[in-house]
């Protein structure tokens, strides 16, 4: 008995459950039904994978949670990927291969927390992913259009099913447009009252009771998505034999957005003593959060942006809030499972399109625009692409552009100065094209000297052709780690100076950097290198070099020029 007490208190959230937590929990339970059954019919299957997965991911997603009140569900994103991923799945094994889809991402974000990937999410460039979850809000909107209209439609990209839509107006279904637009009027009106809280689960309600009075047949209900069970979810794991390639990619890009967005969350929702969630711990929260709702047949879940405000603003303090709006949603529908039936899909399409719109944030695209022109080119890229390509192509294309980014950054932000040797202090200057005879030059380098930032570096080296003996001191204080790159940069460059009868000095070389640059590396390559190792003292080892280049350009009978 003891065991399983220390135990559980082991399992649970450290902090002390409290009365805000509670009712804040109950409000976030009344929001996640209509956001729930949305996210399943997004993701192609019946709403009630996307209730199971909102509730599983509360709970179990709850206790692991860095950032305290974030909340893990089903998010737009994940399941516009998770749909994305399961196009080419026959429709009778599309909830089996959901469940396996949402299994393997799980698996994959626990794997990115053990492995401490956390840190590489900074590398996923701001205007790419804004980019990108515009792209996704403007697909959902789209993709929604023939839904929320009652309108028939063929075409696989969600543009040209809203273009279809309106070239064809003759389609539309009158109740189904009523239907979808008093969803959306209620949504809107209740947004800037008290009932806020209330405002999706009553544009489901209100339509529904419209479409039962008024007999319009013609709506589409959600009971013509599939079977709508009764009771509590079942438990159990999922089907591995539909295991695919395309399954295990469209997983991988499921846990890219998951994570990337729950940073995302994590910087916008901190914790209340002000610290920030350990990015690691929130990846495991999702990763559990993910295999808890494969158990019960349920969707890829993650930290959930708007979910996340919507706790904070009904006066969540702890973990507690996030499991509390679980619980509370399982009671609910535990109670109301047969009436989820009798929903009509505009109004999940209309639920769809208000938060899709909402999500676009104006300013944030603004400041983006005005960054720059290739902050720009970020944006458009990566917003097209979400458009155009599929979800796991559209993260591949985010992540190569985010990678080019910061490689284009290091060679664009690199700087090199001259520093003047002014009695014991060093002088910035203009760094000289080219070197003179006996000159002696110090260099400095500002920025990233990896890769691109390497040659950027080679290219703006001064010049030696046409002098005698010059003696170039580069400056590497700070450096702990140097590229394969750098070292050829740097070989070549100090052989093109003992050409001319120069030298080639490094002065505050921290000893990783020469314990690496062996006396045997640079027998071999045929260079000759003097070292000068960083002290305590700024500019000490570079006045060091500085003095015993002037003593062998004397040995030289060459007298240096003045610096």
């Amino acid at each position: 008995m003891k065991r399983r007490v220390r135990w559980l208190r082991a399992v649970l959230p450290d902090e002390r459950m409290r009365r805000d937590d509670v009712f804040a929990g109950l409000a976030g339970a009344i929001g996640s039904i209509p956001d729930g059954m949305a996210a399943g019919v997004l993701a192609g299957v019946s709403p009630v994978h996307g209730l199971y997965a909102s509730i599983a991911g509360r709970i179990a997603g709850g206790f692991a949670t860095g950032t305290r009140r974030m909340v893990v569900t089903a998010t737009s994103a994940s399941a516009l990927a998770a749909g994305s991923a399961l196009l080419a799945v026959p429709a009778d094994n599309r909830p089996e291969a959901l469940a396996l889809l949402t299994l393997l991402a799980g698996m994959f974000m626990v794997l990115a927390a053990v492995l401490r990937l956390g840190r590489y999410t900074r590398f996923v460039s701001h205007s790419v992913m804004t980019g990108f979850l515009a792209g996704i809000a403007a697909n959902i909107a789209f993709g929604q259009l023939a839904d929320l209209t009652g309108s028939d439609t063929d075409a696989d990209i969600a543009v040209a099913r809203a273009v279809q839509v309106l070239v064809h107006p003759g389609r539309i279904d009158l109740p189904s447009l009523l239907t979808g637009v008093t969803a959306i009027a209620l949504m809107l009106g209740l947004a800037r009252t008290r009932l806020r809280v209330a405002a999706a689960l009553a544009a489901l309600a209100v339509p529904t009771a419209l479409v039962v009075v008024f007999g319009w047949d013609s709506v589409e209900r959600v009971s013509g998505s599939g079977e709508i069970p009764s009771g509590l979810p079942s438990l159990g794991p999922p089907d591995l034999t539909l295991l695919s390639p395309a399954l295990i990619s469209g997983a991988l890009a499921v846990a890219v957005i998951v994570l990337v967005q729950g940073t995302g969350v994590a910087e916008a929702a901190p914790n209340l003593d002000g610290t920030r969630g350990e990015v690691n711990r929130d990846f495991t929260a999702q990763g559990v959060g993910n295999i808890a709702a494969a158990l019960v047949r349920g969707m890829p879940v993650g930290g959930s942006m708007g979910q996340t405000a919507l706790n904070e603003v009904a006066g969540a303090r702890t973990r507690w809030a996030g499991i509390w709006s679980g619980l509370w949603a399982l009671a609910i529908l535990a109670a109301f499972a047969p009436a989820v039936g009798r929903v009509p899909m505009p109004t999940l399409a209309a639920v769809l399109i208000v938060a899709a719109v909402g999500s676009i944030s104006q300013s944030r695209i603004s400041a983006i625009w005005s960054s720059g022109s290739s902050s720009r080119i970020a944006l458009v890229t990566t917003f097209v692409a979400t458009l155009v390509l599929p979800v796991a192509a559209a993260v591949g294309v985010g992540v190569a552009l985010s990678l080019l980014l910061q490689l284009n950054r290091e060679a664009m932000d690199l700087k090199v100065v001259r520093l003047r040797a002014e009695g014991h202090r060093l002088r910035e200057a203009p760094r000289p094209a080219t070197a003179s005879d006996g000159e002696i030059i110090i260099l400095d380098v500002y920025g990233s000297l990896f890769y691109a930032g390497a040659r950027t570096l080679q290219a703006q080296l001064p010049d030696p052709a046409g002098a005698r003996a010059p003696v170039v001191i580069l400056r590497l204080r700070g450096r702990t780690t140097v590229s394969a790159t750098f070292f050829v940069v740097v070989a070549g460059y100090a052989r093109r100076l003992a050409e001319h009868d120069g030298r080639l000095y490094l002065s505050g070389v921290d000893p990783r950097v020469r314990r690496f640059w062996t006396d045997d590396l640079l027998a071999a390559q045929g260079v000759r290198l003097e070292f000068f190792p960083a002290t305590a003292t700024i500019g000490e080892s570079t006045l060091a070099a500085y003095a015993q280049a002037r003593v062998w350009l004397r040995d030289q009978d060459r007298a240096p020029d003045p610096d």
